[in-house]
């Protein structure tokens, strides 16, 4: 097996999905996870002619005469009263419209007069009526299986009393991070050493999903230790990832494992650049994704197929946000052997290069709002030119 496209590996990737399963969840803890059914409403939207502000119901056809008072209508309280010829109920925002009236005019419009009357002082014929079903039908399918719920959704969800909606499960990952010279972050590095990173910024890319995870820390480059760690996350765990020790060294013992306890290894290594020496098998348990050690690879990777992956498995889209956007300045790149990501960010409505030194550069993905991917070879976009993003 050699090298494949990324094309090609996204296409592998998204074809092995796991079955996650489903669990039906509070609404109360819902914020980040995925509609496994649709949901659709029990009633309409609004469930009856409703006043759009305070005023006075009326009939139209009396607009521009005195008009007699009936009764104050609060909203949740129906009304108790017909409104007839020459007649009006006064009414509160989003109170019940009064059988017979078919418009409402606002209070400011108003003129009192002796003897519980009004006049209303405009000069149009107002509506401020919101009318039964005009947003929503009873049986209407108002949230989609694959939905991301946010914040709005919860609102929808508790307005048709869905209050346990059927969701996708979290698919258990855990992570493992390889290498002898790494060292906790709160250490301080000796000699020859380097600070761990990886492991935090995985977690912290899968809680941009909601997802927890197993993190199984740091393994010297021993490959009885490997292996011991990578079966344990095997055992427990839908995903692995596991950072480091994937590329040709004397020290990576990962493509070896994967060979021995994968079946079947389905990607070697992807035509890239930052992330070339990614693995991704499967097993009788799950998945594994193999990345390298330096933490750009790592970060892209990540976004551009672990975390589309992981979305796709539990029912959400899972196509990447690409846009067109101007080049704000000249763009000059030469990818001499293979496909190049490079970091941009976003400035005053169009994008700019970001200043990247290479795979382990991950400080210049602190200001990244996305990626252009530039083919092989030389490329060079004048400012002005138009290029795709894929947005994180």
């Amino acid at each position: 097996m050699g090298m494949i496209s990324f094309d090609d590996a996204f296409d592998i990737v998204s074809a092995h999905r796991l079955d996650v399963g489903v669990e039906p969840l509070s609404i109360h803890h819902c914020v980040g996870r995925i509609l496994a059914q649709d949901v659709a409403s029990d009633i309409d939207f609004p469930p009856f002619d409703k006043s759009a502000m305070d005023g006075y119901a009326c009939r139209a056809e009396d607009l521009f005469e005195p008009l007699d008072v009936l009764e104050t209508i609060a909203a949740g309280i129906p009304p108790t009263k017909i409104v007839g010829v020459g007649q009006c109920s006064k009414i509160m925002t989003g109170a019940k419209i009064p059988e017979g009236s078919d418009c409402v005019f606002m209070i400011e419009q108003a003129e009192e007069l002796n003897g519980d009357r009004v006049r209303y002082t405009g000069k149009k014929v107002p509506g401020n009526i919101c009318r039964q079903a005009e947003d929503v039908k009873a049986g209407d399918v108002i949230l989609t299986t694959g939905t991301k719920i946010e914040p709005a959704h919860i609102a929808v969800l508790a307005g048709v009393g869905c209050v346990v909606p059927v969701v996708a499960k979290h698919p258990k990952v855990g992570i493992l991070v390889t290498g002898s010279e790494l060292v906790d972050p709160s250490r301080k590095p000796s000699e020859a050493q380097i600070r761990e990173t990886n492991g935090y910024q995985l977690r912290a890319q899968l809680d941009t999903l909601g997802l927890g995870c197993s993190y199984y820390g740091v393994i010297e480059d021993n490959e009885m230790k490997i292996e011991a760690s990578l079966l344990q996350a095997m055992g427990e765990n839908d995903v692995v990832l596991i950072c480091g020790g994937s590329s040709v060294g004397d020290f990576d013992f990962v493509p070896v494992l994967f060979e021995r306890h994968c079946d079947p290894m389905l990607i070697e290594k992807i035509d890239i650049k930052p992330g070339k020496p990614l693995m991704f098998a499967t097993h009788s348990g799950g998945v594994c994704f193999s990345m390298p050690g330096n933490p750009v690879s790592t970060y892209v990777l990540m976004e551009l197929l672990v975390k589309p992956y992981l979305l796709k498995s539990m029912g959400a889209p899972a196509s990447p946000c690409i846009v067109r956007m101007k080049l704000n300045k000249d763009l000059k790149v030469r990818c001499v052997r293979r496909k190049t990501f490079i970091p941009v960010r976003l400035v005053g409505g169009g994008i700019e290069r970001i200043e990247f030194h290479g795979s382990a550069h991950i400080h210049a993905m602190c200001n990244a709002d996305g990626l252009v991917a530039l083919p092989e070879g030389e490329s060079f976009y004048e400012a002005g030119s138009w290029i795709e993003v894929q947005l994180f």
